[in-house]
């Protein structure tokens, strides 16, 4: 990662809060400061909440020059002040500031309760407070020390700025400083009890990045079984199993999606047909000739709530979303990397193994008889996917094993007689369009599944439209279809051959207009139903050992890749299930 310091420009000033992120984390504060990555969970929503008054500005702070507002001797109580020092290369929005004329003392508002240390503070708590004690000296005031203010103990607790603290902190500054001149990412903590209740844990992957980095991640015919019975001891799993928010689909033709206070709400002229609830809300996925207004699309930018829009047969068109992810460094690791057709190869060839190992898995796991003859191709197949030297002979090799394992798919579906005879016939893969049930199911499940990528790579910091196996075309997300090879059959396949096999779709779900097949619009509400319960279905990593939902699962993949590609790790890890 070192090549990429000369891109990255550093600001002028550092925010005191990162002084106190770096003291405390500083993979996190490289996180939040560099990447520009945050996540919220209950303890920093609770902190914003509590911080709620002193974040209103208000009250008067006199000028040390004796020009502006009040003066000396008048008595000062000052709401969310913003200084900046740039002689410290320091800058803070202060909860309070309290005093009288120039002597001055900043408060500090920390959500918890004030620990038992001889101190009375954390040293990140600390260290923040004598930044803005710097600051305020640097703009002509006289800070002798502040005060930190524990809301859930409502203990005022002093702090001298004695030279100890003030070497301390900017000590820490010109680390900090040095840290995101490196372009570098900090290690993750080993096994710190602080990880738990980091909001930025499923972002910092700490277990996941060490395990793999220390090389828990082996070739399959090395693997120690017993080794891998123990990964959910050394690999935790730190980040909630499922996620809260899930998307909103709407397929009703002339709906419109509106904002109704803390809601968006679904209207089909004056009949309100539903509403979901902003905070649990993850994406919005428009069908065909749905219209949202300014107000709701607005909100849903402002809360990175993605807008999708598909065709009314499934064709995923595009998305509105709001400014691009802060994290410059990944892209320009990514844009590298497409360049580069050695490094391309090898992430491509990754993908293609993963996903012939998988449709292998499906076969053995479904067909009542799989033929010994195809699953041994799909496995040679598999290991020839990684001995290529270019990508027209990895393009050979995955149109093979797609040949192989297509031929086999009609032997997934069960037949059921009701009164006569109830079937899915299947004689290969066809598209555009699908001109029989199985097939519409297939390219309905691949386009959701490149919506569910495409969301999640422009999440992480991705650019989704530049690909490593998938070659960059207007309006393709490229990258998308490359993260969504390994997962075709897990997810897409998986959800057709359940919907079938278990008699959620039957042949009156699906419509024929010349030699296309496409869903009725019952059909496609209990396609969407399967698909979301096979997202939140819970599953074992393969490698960490925990078990995640597969919604979950695309999020840590993706995350890996950025750890990949940056370098923190020695090579992506394919999701291959066992």
């Amino acid at each position: 990662m070192t090549d990429l310091a000369p891109a990255l420009a550093l600001p002028d000033a550092v925010p005191a809060r990162m002084v106190n992120e770096f003291a405390y984390c500083p993979r996190l504060a490289y996180l939040e400061w560099v990447q520009g990555d945050f996540e919220d969970n209950a303890d920093t929503a609770d902190g914003r909440y509590k911080h709620r008054i002193v974040d209103k500005e208000g009250g008067l702070l006199p000028s040390p020059n004796g020009r502006g507002d009040g003066g000396e001797g008048e008595t000062i109580h000052a709401r969310s002040v913003w200084l900046s020092a740039p002689e410290e290369w320091l800058t803070a929005r202060m909860d309070l500031i309290e005093g009288e004329g120039l002597d001055v003392t900043p408060v500090d508002y920390k959500r918890g309760a004030a620990p038992d240390l001889p101190e009375g503070a954390w040293e990140p708590d600390r260290v923040q407070l004598c930044a803005q004690g710097l600051i305020l000296r640097a703009n002509g005031y006289r800070c002798a020390g502040g005060v930190i203010y524990y809301i859930e103990s409502k203990t005022r607790v002093p702090v001298a700025f004695d030279e100890a603290l003030v070497a301390r902190t900017r000590e820490l500054v010109q680390g900090l400083r040095a840290m995101g001149a490196r372009a570098q990412i900090p290690p993750p903590l080993v096994d710190s009890p602080k990880c738990p209740r980091c909001s930025l844990v499923g972002i910092c992957l700490p277990d996941e990045t060490r395990f793999l980095t220390l090389g828990g991640e082996t070739p399959e015919a090395e693997r120690d079984p017993e080794a891998e019975a123990e990964a959910e001891e050394r690999v935790r799993r730190l980040m909630p199993a499922r996620d809260d928010a899930l998307p909103l689909y709407v397929q009703e033709q002339g709906a419109r999606v509106s904002k109704s206070g803390e809601a968006l709400e679904v209207w089909l002229k004056d009949q309100r047909l539903g509403a979901s609830r902003l905070f649990e809300t993850s994406q919005v996925a428009l069908f065909g000739s749905v219209q949202i207004t300014t107000q709701a699309l607005s909100e849903a930018l402002d809360r990175d709530i993605p807008v999708l829009f598909f065709s009314m047969g499934g064709w995923f068109k595009g998305l509105a979303h709001g400014m691009a992810h802060k994290n410059v460094e990944m892209r320009l690791a990514q844009y590298r990397a497409a360049q580069d057709p050695a490094a391309s190869l090898k992430y491509a060839s990754l993908w293609v193994a993963a996903k012939i190992r998988n449709c292998r898995t499906l076969l053995m796991r479904n067909h009542p008889n799989p033929p010994a003859a195809t699953l041994e191709a799909l496995s040679r197949l598999a290991r020839d996917a990684g001995r290529v030297d270019n990508m027209a002979s990895l393009l050979g090799v995955e149109a093979l094993a797609a040949k192989h394992y297509f031929a086999e798919f009609s032997g997934m579906i069960k037949r059921k007689p009701t009164g006569g005879e109830w079937r899915f016939d299947f004689n290969g893969r066809n598209r555009r369009p699908p001109r029989d049930p199985l097939n519409a199911l297939l390219s309905y499940g691949y386009s959701l599944l490149a919506k569910e990528l495409t969301v999640t790579a422009l999440a992480v910091g991705f650019d989704p439209f530049l690909g490593f196996y998938h070659q960059p075309r207007y309006g393709r997300p490229s990258l998308a279809l490359d993260l969504m090879e390994e997962f075709r059959p897990l997810i897409a396949d998986s959800v057709a051959l359940n919907v079938i096999n278990n008699g959620i779709l039957t042949p009156d779900d699906f419509v024929r207009r010349g030699p296309a097949c496409a869903f009725t619009s019952e059909g496609r509400r209990k396609y969407l139903r399967a698909y979301e319960a096979r997202l939140d279905t819970l599953i074992t990593h393969p490698i960490f050992g925990y078990k995640i939902s597969y919604r979950r699962v695309l999020e840590v993949q993706v995350r890996l890749l950025g750890r990949a590609l940056a370098g923190e790790i020695p090579a992506y890890p394919p999701f291959v299930t066992r």
